[in-house]
């Protein structure tokens, strides 16, 4: 398949893509290294709270505490407000814990008391924190080795889910920014297609009027009946492709009708406008298949699809039309043994401008898609393909209660 013009908003979308990647990217990566900074600041404050501790303890057992700035060292200790800290020895008995929300309050006039549902407490945040990295240990004498464990501030683990929740507003912004301009977008090309479709009809309404005052002129003037009935066909066929452009862009009334007869007479209309050398076969189904359709817009699709099918071979070869029916749905095959679609492109050919031909806007199977989805409420796709092998679309139409 071969894109006729560039698709620059397929490329203005890659890169709105690829610079939304880069943007998110960039800030995951400033906002991890802030947390590790914080990270690396709350270990080393734990570190000073350790040797403080160890120089607390080796004070209380030399033989002069007084000479010591003890208090200095109590200050260090009395400062974490933040930090949650568990310090035990080798048995694992709690020495000290700080900053922990614990289930049940600290008595005022006892507060190195710890009552059996806080030291269960505090036991079970122990075990979870022997499995981490957050631990110092801290070697007291060569036979006194006690432990510090702490968890992250409140803050660091904020800060740890902060960047994914940015993260997840931004995205989501930037999804809802996208789909409103894609969503004008096309709401601006469709105003196009629906403007120029209503004034391709009105355009055409006039030189039709004319010809068909001219084509009583040429009957009562014993012109041959034969070419003037030939005639009086192309002029209807132009007088039915302009209701059609009519039609787009407003609700049409749909009618209940049998798929059957609007496949047949679209392959029978279309058979006699194709070369010889390809064969149009239609397979109907034994049984009716009742929807409600429009008429001229679905024998239009039809059309559109034989036609299609036809550019796809070079002269030569056999288009067949299936129709059957699948639960509650009437389905359409239209198989060719045409040069095939890649699979890449199973869905790029119903965009507008899309063709391999050098003629054409590319608009048949983007106008055929649209009369299905939109005013049918159906299905068009590309059901099976292979490049050299030929292809087979798809239309599925809902069926008449």
């Amino acid at each position: 398949m071969i894109l006729k013009k560039p698709d620059i908003a397929r490329y203005w979308t890659l890169l709105f893509l690829l610079a939304t990647v880069c943007v998110v990217g960039l800030f995951l990566y400033v906002s991890n290294n802030l947390v590790r900074d914080l990270a690396r600041q709350e270990r080393e404050r734990m570190q000073i709270w350790a040797d403080a501790t160890k120089e607390i303890i080796s004070i209380s057992e030399s033989d002069n505490p007084e000479a010591a700035n003890v208090e200095f060292l109590f200050t260090i200790i009395e400062r974490n407000h933040t930090i949650p800290v568990l310090l035990v020895n080798d048995e694992d008995i709690i020495l000290d814990h700080r900053n922990f929300d614990l289930p049940e309050p600290i008595d005022s006039l006892n507060p190195g008391f710890l009552s059996d549902i806080n030291t269960r407490f505090l036991h079970s945040k122990l075990e979870g924190l022997k499995g981490g990295q957050n631990v110092i240990h801290i070697i007291v004498s060569p036979n006194n080795l006690q432990h510090l464990y702490y968890e992250d501030s409140k803050l660091l683990k904020r800060l740890a889910y902060y960047p994914y929740i940015q993260l997840l507003i931004m995205l989501t912004f930037i999804g809802v920014v996208y789909y409103a301009v894609s969503s004008t977008k096309r709401a601006e090309q469709n105003k196009v297609w629906v403007g120029l479709s209503k004034e391709t009809a009105h355009q055409l309404g006039t030189p039709i009027s004319s010809l068909m005052g001219w084509m009583e002129v040429l009957q009562a003037e014993g012109v041959n009946p034969d070419y003037v009935k030939e005639m009086n066909k192309d002029v209807n066929r132009l007088s039915t492709i302009a209701s059609r452009f009519s039609k787009i862009g407003s609700a049409p009334t749909l009618e209940l009708d049998d798929l059957n007869a609007l496949v047949e007479h679209a392959t029978e209309y279309m058979s006699g406008r194709i070369s010889n050398r390809i064969s149009l076969t239609a397979k109907l189904s034994s049984e009716p298949l009742p929807t409600m359709v429009s008429a001229p817009l679905f024998e239009w699709v039809m059309e559109n699809l034989i036609k299609n099918a036809v550019d796809a071979m070079d002269g030569s070869g056999s288009i067949t039309v299936t129709t059957g029916r699948r639960g509650q749905w009437a389905v359409i095959h239209v198989k060719d043994t045409g040069k095939g679609i890649p699979r890449k492109n199973f869905k790029t050919v119903f965009s507008p401008g899309f063709t391999t031909k050098k003629r054409g806007w590319g608009l048949g199977l983007t106008l055929a898609r649209r009369i299905v989805n939109q005013y049918h409420d159906g299905k068009i796709f590309v059901l099976d393909s292979e490049p050299g092998v030929g292809t087979t679309f798809a239309i599925e139409l809902p069926l008449a209660d």
